[in-house]
């Protein structure tokens, strides 16, 4: 599926979430590529496969090009081989709150550590009602993107 991302990052601050997240799940994922031109990602969600392409972003970072599919676990699995070092491992929780859905994030492994939220939103000023446990905002901030953390790890930093 293709379609315009328009999403804005933060830091969480604490784990209240844990307690309003809807599921969970974890997520494994790695780079084929991780040129800020073209990010190629392999994805295992659950039982799910997906193979996903992200272009750049606008100058806000708010806004990209973002073509998703579902692979099979098996292709998934044998395109995580094939990816670039570093792969991700993190706990995705899917939390509602005041009508929009928060992916947060509890990274695992080298990233253990860092928790950050996403929403995604129709249109890049669109309001949207900030929870207590979510912090400061670090859209557009290139150290927090997957692909930059399976390079440069938060524990390195």
């Amino acid at each position: 599926m293709e379609h315009l991302e328009i999403e804005r990052k933060f830091l969480v601050k604490s784990i209240a979430f844990k307690d309003m997240a809807a599921s969970k799940s974890r997520i494994v994922q790695g780079f084929l590529n991780t040129d800020p031109e073209r990010t190629v990602r392999v994805r295992i969600k659950g039982d799910e496969g997906y193979l996903t392409v992200k272009g750049m972003g606008n100058d806000s970072g708010t806004t990209r090009f973002e073509w998703e599919t579902r692979i099979s676990i098996s292709e998934a699995t044998n395109l995580i081989d094939l990816c670039e070092p570093g792969i991700l491992e993190k706990i995705r929780y899917d939390v509602p709150f005041a009508g929009h859905i928060f992916e947060v994030d509890e990274f695992l492994g080298e990233n253990k550590g860092l928790i950050v939220a996403e929403i995604e939103l129709q249109h890049e000023d669109a309001p949207f009602e900030k929870p207590d446990w979510l912090g400061n905002e670090v859209t557009g901030e290139a150290k927090y993107y997957n692909a930059q953390l399976s390079k440069v790890p938060f524990l390195n930093w």
